[in-house]
């Protein structure tokens, strides 16, 4: 990479070099940047201003527009099997990955993707996948909320099936220790920089008491907090989530900065201010090869950015539907041809 170099520019670069890598591994070597250039040009620019009028209202869209990618790409990869609600119809029956437990009364954000859906249709009818809307949405929820932009690959097609099951046991829990983070990471091909960088979207965002309310009172059956919890810290989340109290109520990923994508979600941990047990694992286990990652992260953001940029880019390659594999959902919440997709009512997390 060049000693010096823009932003944008250092962010293209990645890209062109992961293309290279990519089309050499046979990663995601069908996903194109100018994939709807000329079925539908207009498709990010839309997708953006539904973020944009969404933002006005819920300053935490973007972060659960991000989220949505990530946990759709680590159940059976990126094909929008998270945005299917439960249905039976002649021919299928979907339990929805939405009241998986990492996803029940979690996850959100499903009516603004409708919105989306909804736009681009009227644009470019059955054109854009849902699987698509949503790593566009992912890049422009973090590029809105001050981080940085980068070209998306296009070309997935949308899975006809949900897989509840590997939702449980695919995305990672909250409690997870370093090495069951690793595990899970690894399990669809990402490394442990890629962990680090893609926990940085934790970053922006809200979380429930039930997330972490463990640390707080019991941390692993002690009956204690977490020794590596900032005891300050401690007192203000004792406040937010008191012991037996409600374990629905919100309290940001990040305390300084909640709306913002930036790199003080590094620096928090680094004075023992990460909201989850997973998020501070990346900086107190003892010789983990992940603090010095923590530590160049705090202290270089562009370092973050890029890293960040590089590693969502290879996840949004995992195991994609392209040519004719899938189908193009008219309605996101429902296969083509179903009509007994049945609206689930969630509970915002973040």
């Amino acid at each position: 990479m060049p000693s010096s170099c823009s932003a944008q520019f250092c962010y293209k670069y990645i890209f062109v070099i992961l293309l290279i890598l990519c089309a050499s591994a046979g990663c995601g070597a069908q996903l194109t940047p100018t994939f709807y250039d000329e079925s539908c040009p207009n498709a990010t620019s839309i997708v953006r201003g539904v973020i944009q009028e969404a933002l006005q209202t819920d300053p935490r869209i973007a972060a659960s527009l991000t989220r949505l990618h990530f946990h759709d790409c680590f159940v059976n990869g990126c094909d929008g099997s998270i945005l299917l609600d439960n249905s039976t119809s002649s021919t299928s029956t979907i339990d929805s990955e939405k009241t998986a437990f990492p996803n029940n009364n979690s996850v959100r954000g499903f009516d603004i993707v409708d919105s989306i859906k909804t736009a681009l249709e009227n644009a470019c009818p059955a054109v854009v996948s849902c699987a698509d809307i949503l790593a566009i949405a992912a890049e422009e929820s973090v590029a809105l909320s001050g981080g940085p932009s980068w070209t998306v690959l296009l070309g997935r097609r949308d899975s006809t099936t949900a897989n509840r099951t590997a939702a449980n046991l695919a995305i990672p829990a909250p409690t997870l220790t370093l090495d069951g983070l690793k595990a899970n990471f690894l399990a669809v091909g990402l490394n442990t920089t890629d962990l680090v960088a893609l926990s940085g979207a934790h970053t922006f965002g809200r979380a429930r008491c039930q997330s972490f309310t463990n640390r707080l009172y019991n941390f692993s059956g002690t009956g204690s907090p977490d020794p590596t919890l900032n005891s300050t810290y401690l007192e203000t989340l004792s406040d937010i989530c008191p012991q037996n109290g409600n374990s629905s109520v919100l309290t940001n990923l990040d305390p300084v900065t909640p709306d913002t994508f930036d790199a003080k979600y590094f620096s928090n941990l680094q004075v023992q201010q990460g909201l989850l047990q997973s998020d501070q694992e990346l900086f107190s286990t003892s010789g983990a090869d992940t603090i010095g990652i923590v530590n160049n992260f705090s202290t270089n953001q562009s370092a973050f950015f890029e890293s960040f940029v590089e590693s969502m880019i290879k996840m949004g390659n995992i195991s994609p539907l392209t040519g004719t594999d899938g189908e193009i959902r008219l309605n996101c919440r429902r296969v083509n041809g179903d009509s007994y997709g049945s609206a689930a009512t969630l509970v915002a997390e973040y």
